[in-house]
Order: structure tokens, then C-alpha cells, then sequence
């Protein structure tokens, strides 16, 4: 099956299909669970550990969502599985555990996140998850350096490059002005191959994603979706969103 049928061929659920309201927190169990239910792709954030794992979060540090403080780079994996998110009884899950979780029923679109510095070690430990896993999973990530990482270290895995039209410092603190220089139009493409790409909802149209769709046949994913407005903009000019806060 071609990457571009699974990848577009439902919404994806952003971190899940969460909901604080009914104690359901982005990344947690349930979240995945909930997108299985409700038969969407899930889209998951992973985060390495101090001993090397791929724990299933957004941030680097917990205490936004989570009990706990500190930056999950200074904790093992044990001891991040002890961690509980805010107000519910679920604790932290690891890629390896997401992947017993959903058993191939949806898709998984992992982002890598990174700080920028050239570290391996959270694709290396991806890819020994994924290498016994079955069902159709992606990777993808701001960063081109991890993306080139995703096509030599598992290039059976569909990857891709997720883009915004600009990078401002103040948001991306971990990155040189050379590295935002590089990530804008996405004139890295040539360099890190992507196999499609994830778009700013709020930044289509552009021509950048407008050539790797049309002219490059990439499937183009869009995020974050979350108004009326951004879902017609994403209909308008996307394959598929990334969307949070209501139920397609």
C-alpha cells in the first residue's frame, strides 16, 4: 500500500484525541485509545529519556500536563512510567507501549522532537521499536536533521518534514539563525528526501507546499486544525488535517 493511501485517508487525531473536559490529557493512554474508537490516525510527540527511551510526550520537561518537574532527559524511563498526568490515574507510555496499544488498528504518525543539536539516539531507539512492529506508522519532525536520520536509519518507514513558513528565535531558542535560514520554504527538501509534509494550517496557502504537492506528488498534511475556518482552509488545500478540540 502507497504511503499516500493511509496517510490521508482519515483526520489525525493531534496527540490523540484528548479532552481535558472529560479527563482525557493529550499523548496520555486514553487519548490513543479515544482515536482508536473513534477510527482516526493518531499523532504522537516522543521525547528521549536519560537511559535512551522513547517516552510518548510533548514536552521536554513535565509539570505542564503532568505531575512532577524536571526535564525528561535527566530521568530514566522507569521513572518517567510512574508519572502521572494531572487529575487522571494514567501514567506515561512509551512508544513501545503505544505500538501494544494500538496493535496496527490506526495509523501512527510519530513527531521526533529534538533540540537541534544533531543527537541520534531518540531514531536509533525508534527504530528498534518500530522494527518488530506491523502496522503502518510514520515519522516526521521540525528538524531536517532528523528527518535525514529517519530516511538512513529506517528508510522503510514513510517520513516526513513538518514546516512553517517562518521561524522566529524567540520560539525556536535551540536553533542557529542558519538552522531557521535552512528550514524556511523548505530548502532542505533536497537534502532530507521527505515523503510528504506537515504544514501550518494558518500558512496555506504557500508556494513551498504548494510545489511539494503538485509538482512532487507529496501528500500534504496540515496542523494544527482546531476552527471552522482552518478545517475549510485545510479541505481547501491539504490532503488531510491534524486537528484537536472537535470531532470530525
Amino acid at each position: 500500500m502507497r504511503v499516500q493511501d493511509w496517510l490521508t485517508a482519515r483526520p489525525v487525531a493531534h496527540r490523540g484525541l484528548h479532552d481535558r473536559s472529560r479527563g482525557i490529557v493529550e499523548n496520555m493512554p486514553g487519548a490513543a485509545q479515544a482515536a482508536i474508537d473513534g477510527n482516526f490516525a493518531i499523532e504522537c510527540d516522543i521525547q528521549l529519556t536519560a537511559d535512551g527511551e522513547a517516552m510518548v510526550h510533548h514536552d521536554d520537561g513535565l509539570g505542564r500536563l503532568t505531575e512532577g518537574a524536571g526535564p525528561l532527559l535527566g530521568l530514566t524511563a522507569r521513572a518517567l512510567k510512574e508519572v502521572r498526568f494531572k487529575d487522571t490515574s494514567e501514567r506515561m507510555m512509551s512508544l513501545a507501549d503505544l505500538c501494544i496499544l494500538v496493535r496496527g488498528r490506526v495509523p501512527i504518525i510519530v513527531e521526533v522532537k529534538s533540540h537541534f543539536d544533531g543527537d541520534r539516539k531518540l531514531v536509533k531507539r525508534m527504530a528498534k521499536v518500530l522494527k518488530s512492529y506491523a502496522g503502518p506508522v510514520a515519522g516526521m519532525s521540525f528538524d531536517p536533521d532528523q528527518v535525514v536520520a529517519l530516511r538512513e536509519l529506517i528508510p522503510e518507514v514513510p517520513r516526513g518534514i513538518v514546516a512553517q513558513s517562518s521561524y522566529m528565535e524567540a520560539d525556536w531558542p535551540e536553533t542557529t539563525p542558519a538552522q531557521r535560514s535552512g528550514m524556511r520554504y523548505l530548502k532542505h527538501a533536497w537534502r532530507i528526501r521527505p515523503q510528504f509534509v506537515a504544514y501550518w494550517v494558518n500558512d496555506l496557502p504557500a508556494p513551498a507546499p504548494w510545489i511539494a504537492r503538485h509538482l512532487f506528488g507529496l501528500p500534504l498534511l496540515t496542523w494544527t486544525v482546531r476552527t471552522a475556518d482552518q478545517r475549510a482552509r485545510a479541505g481547501r488545500y491539504a490532503d488531510q488535517m491534524i486537528f484537536e478540540g472537535f470531532r470530525p
